[in-house]
């Protein structure tokens, strides 16, 4: 078993008296590969009318786009990993893929995965780490993630560092299966998935240590509302300090923690056995 190392300091400034950060002791290569290479466009929360929709993003160091083959439809051809890489855009490893045939690619590493392990995706490939197969083929009980919610579509759950998923049972043309979150959810049988949990699983124990390192990471600062004036949100103003004096709101007055706003009623509602509450 691999043990991943966090990276502790000398209290020598504010900054590093509480930093926390990885090790990257399972990065074997520091250069990406440049054909699986893309530009990335930021846009600042901005969407395509220009106007801003999500707050507090801005800044950061330029990134370029690692192309992750998230449908793993190379079947039958076994892959040799030729190294396991840093991705800015996302927390998870990547590992680069060599195939039978020359082709490289990138797929999200599973933790465990070395260099020079073959994977192999299809639904005759072995029940090991790494390997893509179809729910149907896959053993109850098994560790899954990069979870297709349609069939050809490719990955589109449980893909963040140190998750993963377990499948439950099948029944008829479902699969049950059991997500990071406690949901329970439907999944075609025919659809594919990814034996494992996802790696880098010291990921949720980073502690950036100074503000810098988020604005560094895109994150811009937030403002408390009642810090704010009356004009700029509606719990600003009051002489001296004030408690807001109403419920949690955003500056546009809906309320905020634990408001829902999903709609009532989706078609993949009928999918969900046991909601995450």
């Amino acid at each position: 078993m691999i043990r991943l190392s966090l990276r502790k300091f000398k209290p020598a400034t504010p900054g590093q008296r509480f930093k926390i950060l990885p090790g990257f002791d399972e990065i074997t290569k520091t250069e990406p590969e440049k054909n699986l290479l893309r530009p990335l466009k930021r846009t600042g929360g901005r969407n395509s009318d220009g106007r801003l929709a999500v707050r507090h993003r801005g800044g950061g160091h330029k990134r370029l786009y690692r192309i992750i083959d998230f449908k793993r439809d190379k079947t039958g051809i076994k892959a040799k990993v030729v190294s396991i890489e840093y991705d800015p855009n996302r927390s998870a490893r990547i590992a680069l893929l060599q195939y039978g045939d020359g082709e490289k690619r990138y797929i999200i590493a599973p933790h465990g995965l070395k260099v020079n392990d073959e994977v192999e995706s299809g639904p005759d490939a072995e029940i090991k780490d790494g390997n893509a197969l179809p729910l149907s083929k896959i053993p109850d009980g098994t560790f899954i993630h990069n979870i297709e919610l349609y069939h050809g579509r490719g990955g589109q759950l449980v893909r963040s560092a140190g998750t993963s998923a377990q499948l439950m049972a099948k029944e008829g043309k479902f699969a049950h299966v059991k997500l990071p979150s406690g949901e329970i959810r439907l999944i075609l049988l025919n659809c594919q998935a990814t034996i494992g949990q996802v790696g880098n699983m010291e990921h949720g124990s980073i502690s950036s240590g100074k503000a810098g390192r988020a604005r560094w990471l895109g994150q811009r600062p937030e403002v408390r509302g009642v810090a704010m004036n009356p004009i700029d949100h509606p719990l600003g103003g009051g002489e001296g300090k004030s408690a807001g004096g109403r419920p949690p709101v955003t500056p546009w007055g809906k309320p905020t923690k634990g408001y829902k706003t999903r709609k009532k009623r989706k078609p993949s509602d009928r999918l969900i056995l046991k909601r995450r509450k």
